[in-house]
C-alpha cells in the first residue's frame, strides 16, 4: 500500500487514476481547486479519498497535499492549446509556476517520486510525417506547449540537482470516459460522440486529414502507475511518450463513431484554429523498452467503451 497524491484528481485522467489507485488498495489523497474538474468525477469515492481543496499556484495548498505522501501522480493543470492562445499568463501561472510548487514541496517532504503528466504539444508541427520521438528538439507553437516544456525541465533539473525522482510523461490526445464534452476547448472525440449521440453533424476544424495518436485513457492509468514504481536507474529524470503509436485522421474517427454510434450523419467543416498542428504520432518504443508499457486498450476497443459511457449519460 502506497500514499499517492494526485493533483487534478477530479479531472478526466486524474479521476481515472484516483479509481485505479483505489481499486489495488492504496491511499489516496487529491488536491484540486474545481477550475476544470469536477466534484461529481469524485462523488463515487466519497469516504475513501483525502481530498483537500486547494490552488497549485499556492505554495501552502501544495505542501499540505504532499505531507506524508510518497508518490505524486501531478495532473492538475489548466489544459488545452486554443485557452492557452487566449490566456498564456493563466497557462503559464498553472503550468509552469503550479509544477514547480509542486517539485519544491516533494523535495522538501520527501516524496520519492512525481510522475509529471506533459504532453505532444511540446513538439509542434516539425517533420509532420515523422513519427515523434523523445529525442527531437522540441519545437512548440502555443503557449501550452511552452508551459509543457518548462515543467518537464523543472522535472528533469530537480531529480539532477535535488535527487528527487521525477518522470514526464508526454501525453498524445488522451481520450475516455469523463472526458468534458461542453467546454469550447473540449477534445474532439467528446465532442464528436456527444453530437452524433444527439443527431447533430461533428464539427471538424480544418479539411479532417489531420490526424492524432489517439489514445484511450485506460492505457495512460497503466503507464502511470508503470512509472511510479518503475527502477529509478531507469526511468527517474526521463521523457517518455506515451501513446498508442497510431495515426489516425479525423476524417476517418468520425467514420470509426458512425459506425459505433449506428448515426451516418455527416461532419461540417469549419477554419482551421490557430496552435493546431497536422499531424502527431508517436514512437513509444523507449516507454516500452525501459517502462514495459505497452498500449493493451485498442483504439476502436477505446472509441467503443468511450460511446457506452456517455450513452448511458445523454
Amino acid at each position: 500500500m502506497t500514499n499517492y497524491l494526485v493533483t487534478g484528481g477530479a479531472g478526466f485522467i486524474g479521476s481515472n487514476l484516483v479509481e485505479a489507485l483505489l481499486a489495488q488498495g492504496h491511499n489516496v489523497r487529491v488536491l484540486d481547486n474545481f477550475s476544470t474538474g469536477k466534484r461529481e468525477n469524485l462523488s463515487a469515492f466519497e469516504g475513501r479519498i483525502d481530498l483537500i481543496e486547494g490552488d497549485l499556484r499556492v505554495l501552502d495548498d501544495v505542501r499540505r497535499a504532499v505531507r506524508d505522501v510518497e508518490v505524486v501522480l501531478h495532473h492538475g493543470a489548466l489544459p488545452s492549446v486554443p485557452k492557452s492562445v487566449e490566456d498564456p499568463l493563466g497557462s503559464n501561472d498553472a503550468n509552469v509556476t503550479g509544477t514547480l510548487h509542486v517539485l519544491v514541496a516533494s523535495r522538501d517532504a520527501g516524496v520519492r517520486r512525481v510522475v509529471f503528466a506533459s504532453s505532444s504539444s511540446i513538439y509542434g508541427d516539425q517533420e509532420p510525417e515523422a513519427a515523434k520521438i523523445e529525442t527531437m528538439l522540441p519545437q512548440p507553437i502555443s503557449p501550452y506547449g511552452v508551459a509543457k516544456l518548462a515543467a518537464e525541465k523543472y522535472c528533469q533539473v530537480f531529480y539532477y540537482a535535488y535527487g528527487l525522482e521525477t518522470v514526464s510523461l508526454r501525453y498524445f490526445n488522451v481520450f475516455g470516459p469523463r472526458q468534458d464534452p461542453n467546454s469550447m476547448y473540449a477534445a474532439v472525440i467528446p465532442r464528436f460522440i456527444t453530437a452524433l449521440l444527439r443527431n447533430e453533424p461533428p464539427t471538424i476544424f480544418g479539411d479532417g486529414e489531420q490526424t492524432r495518436d489517439f489514445t484511450y485513457v485506460g492505457n495512460v492509468i497503466a503507464a502511470n502507475l508503470l512509472a511510479a514504481n518503475a527502477p529509478a536507474e531507469r526511468v527517474a529524470g526521463e521523457v517518455f511518450n506515451l501513446a498508442a503509436g497510431g495515426q489516425t485522421s479525423l476524417n476517418t474517427l468520425v467514420k470509426m463513431l458512425q459506425e459505433i454510434t449506428g448515426n451516418p450523419i455527416s461532419p461540417i467543416y469549419e477554419a482551421p484554429r490557430p496552435g493546431d498542428i497536422k499531424h502527431s504520432r508517436a514512437d513509444i518504443s523507449r516507454a516500452e523498452k525501459l517502462m514495459g508499457y505497452h498500449p493493451d486498450i485498442s483504439l476502436m476497443e477505446g472509441l467503443r467503451l468511450t460511446v457506452e459511457w456517455y450513452r448511458q449519460r445523454l
